[in-house]
């Protein structure tokens, strides 16, 4: 009988264990699950202005050049972004983007002609944000 007694108390703690670890699995899978999607996220950022400016924590990062003035993004100066970098026109524009799990850049130019455009954007939390901006147009 003192057998039985181990052999009980073995497989409730292996009962136990098993449902504790089950738990916490599901709850890391709840927590990747509760990331934001980026792509739905990027394609509401460029179709939504509200939205568009919820996820910039003004100020922002970086500048606007334009001829011979410079200024840094706020609320009052920001201007809409609605083109995707992945619709940019790319027989006038040269693009470059790199996506990571928590970050994405996107860069777009026009080869000696003094026009660059680069945005940075990341994952806070669970959530996407607009962290850097920088335009120069000479």
């Amino acid at each position: 009988t003192e057998l039985k007694t181990r052999l009980w108390y073995f497989f409730l703690l292996f009962l136990l264990l098993t449902v504790i670890s089950c738990s916490s699995t599901k709850k890391g899978q709840k927590d990747i699950e509760g990331i934001e999607n980026f792509d739905q996220f990027y394609n509401r950022f460029h179709s939504d202005e509200g939205f568009q400016l919820s996820r910039i924590r003004f100020p922002i990062e970086g500048l606007n050049i334009d001829g011979n003035k410079t200024t840094t993004w706020n609320k009052n100066n920001w201007a809409v972004l609605t083109v995707r970098i992945f619709d940019v026109d790319k027989k006038k524009f040269r693009t470059s983007h790199k996506k990571t799990a928590t970050t994405f850049e996107q860069k777009v130019w026009l080869e000696d002609a003094g026009f660059l455009s680069e945005y940075k954007f990341e994952l806070i939390g669970k959530k996407w944000y607009l962290v850097y901006a920088y335009d120069q147009n000479l």
